[in-house]
């Protein structure tokens, strides 16, 4: 018999509304995964254990009265700690938040609890999110390895079967390369398309927030119900909400893809990464897919373009903090902060114009060659080991491992482009390898029908790291 804390959202959801399964037992099948676990993965931060079961018991209450919320009623889901909950502790990793109880929940939080969803606990960060300081949480693939940045909780949460979805945030990659890492589905939406209020921003310009999941299906069910205009978020975008479930069997004969080979699959991709994507396009080839070669020199920017924004962006939100509260930063990430306050004006309004430019670029891109898509490796390493992060690569001298890891997925964010993050095997490492498609502003629903595509052919979704549990 399937584990509880291996269905699928929307397997558990039908279980749900047929009342074959309770919440209650979701949660406790949840929570004793936690109790497994986390001595040695540390995803979680807080686990709220009797508010988990008072809203399972108060949503199964609501389903066997007939007052079914939909797919995400009664699901245990994971939130990243630098999401508010209203009257808990949001500390986003950081000393320096040490004791904030904020008063009202992020929107994020308040759509997944509208929706019946079932908050279990808030996940391990980066402190604030810059991904520069390295947190306790450890990938199940590989204890010695990196969990992915700034994610990391939500990512190991899902993969290890402690949540059935999680919230996360993605500024620079922050989504997708914990996805990767860790074997799941991982989606930032279109900028403007999940608010962002209540959240801690990091470059506010930049930040995303969105769905972690096991598979895409799942990814689907989640943003459907946290997307949506928020007249509180300066940055949303009032962009009406389809149901992302709905064309997943339809097939994608007819659509395009395009591959932009020199930057997304250059020198510095391994053999066994390069082919599992190529595989993945004669998969998608097979299933009626066109399949075009293009070319944005452009994209060559992307990483000193966002760094500088970003730099700028997060230092002005932490100016006053880091002068009240500078001891209480980890010393790495209080030297990111303050080095992002030198940087000069002219320069962000340079990387500012260097980002419509690409921005503008890519429209044509994909207008000109009717691209549904661009398709690259997420990332173009598996994890590695957390002592050789920052080091020059052996086989690619040019890149840190961590500068090679978050080298494809800087433009999504500077282009506000939704971008997924879907697995697709494993590296001759035994590691997880994912594929990274980009698609046209609020076209999410399109990037899910490919990958579901993909996902029937292959069931990569059942993807399971090895067995960790303390002992």
């Amino acid at each position: 018999m399937t584990p509880l804390t291996d269905l699928s959202i929307a397997a558990a959801g039908e279980l749900l509304q047929k009342c074959q399964v309770t919440s209650l037992e979701l949660v406790e099948a949840t929570l004793s995964r936690i109790d497994a676990t986390e001595p040695v993965v540390h995803a979680y931060i807080q686990v709220l254990s009797e508010r988990a079961r008072r809203t399972a018991a108060n949503a199964d209450r609501e389903i066997a009265q007939g007052r079914w919320r939909g797919p995400m009623h009664g699901i245990p889901i994971a939130i990243k700690d630098i999401c508010y909950m209203r009257d808990l502790p949001n500390e986003a990793g950081s000393r320096a938040m040490a004791g904030f109880v904020p008063g009202y929940d992020a929107t994020v939080v308040r759509r997944l609890e509208d929706a019946g969803a079932v908050i279990v606990g808030k996940t391990v960060t980066h402190e604030f999110a810059y991904g520069v300081n390295t947190p306790p949480t450890r990938t199940p693939w590989c204890l010695e390895c990196y969990p992915g940045g700034s994610s990391a909780g939500s990512g190991v949460s899902v993969a290890i079967g402690s949540a059935f979805g999680a919230i996360g945030t993605d500024t620079g990659g922050s989504i997708r390369i914990p996805a990767a890492v860790n074997g799941i589905v991982g989606l930032k939406p279109t900028y403007g398309r999940v608010s962002r209020y209540g959240v801690v921003p990091l470059g506010t310009s930049l930040d995303h927030v969105g769905p972690l999941t096991r598979t895409v299906e799942d990814n689907a069910i989640m943003l459907q119900a946290i997307a949506g205009y928020d007249a509180a978020d300066g940055g949303s975008i009032d962009e009406p909400v389809i149901d992302y479930r709905s064309g997943l069997e339809n097939g994608v004969h007819g659509l395009t893809i395009g591959v932009e080979r020199r930057y997304f699959l250059y020198e510095g991709v391994p053999a066994d990464i390069r082919a599992a994507v190529e595989r993945v396009i004669e998969t998608l080839r097979a299933l009626g897919v066109g399949i075009v070669e293009v070319e944005l020199p452009e994209l060559d920017w992307s990483p000193e373009t966002l760094m500088t924004i970003m730099g700028a962006e997060a230092s002005a939100f932490h100016r006053k903090r880091l002068r009240e509260r500078a001891a209480d930063y980890d010393p790495a990430t209080r030297r990111s902060l303050q080095m992002g306050e030198f940087i000069p004006a002219t320069h962000y309004l340079m990387a500012q114009r260097a980002r419509a430019l690409l921005k503008n670029r890519m429209a044509n891109l994909f207008n000109a060659h009717r691209l549904d898509a661009l398709i690259s490796p997420t990332s173009p390493l598996t994890t590695v080991p957390l002592v050789e992060l920052n080091t020059p690569r052996a086989d690619y001298p040019a890149e840190s491992p961590m500068l090679s890891m978050i080298h494809h997925t800087f433009s999504a964010n500077l282009t506000g482009q939704p971008a997924l993050s879907v697995p697709c095997g494993l590296a001759d490492n035994g590691l997880p390898v994912s594929f990274q498609l980009l698609g046209r502003p609020f076209e999410e629903a399109t990037l899910f029908r490919l990958a579901h595509a993909y996902e029937r052919e292959h069931h990569c979704s059942t993807l399971r790291p090895p067995e960790v549990v303390a002992r």
